[in-house]
């Protein structure tokens, strides 16, 4: 899972997968689930993500894999 957040566009993108996104789906304003060929959701697109979001801290709770920060 990569979360990658684009300060040019304030925009956050959650990837789940690395496989092509087939169909979009916008749930909620400037949120959008990408879903594979298969149907299974693989990311989620959140625009104005500073204005949804406290993007100050990130928490990781239990996860149970390594985890890497890569710094902008």
């Amino acid at each position: 899972m990569n979360l990658s957040y684009y300060a040019d566009t304030d925009s956050l993108y959650i990837e789940f997968s690395s496989k092509d996104s087939a169909d979009s789906k916008e749930i909620s304003p400037g949120i959008v689930l990408d879903y594979d060929d298969e149907g299974e959701l693989i990311g989620i697109d959140i625009d104005n993500a500073s204005k949804k979001l406290d993007l100050k801290l990130l928490t990781i709770n239990s996860v149970p894999s390594e985890v890497r920060i890569k710094a902008a």
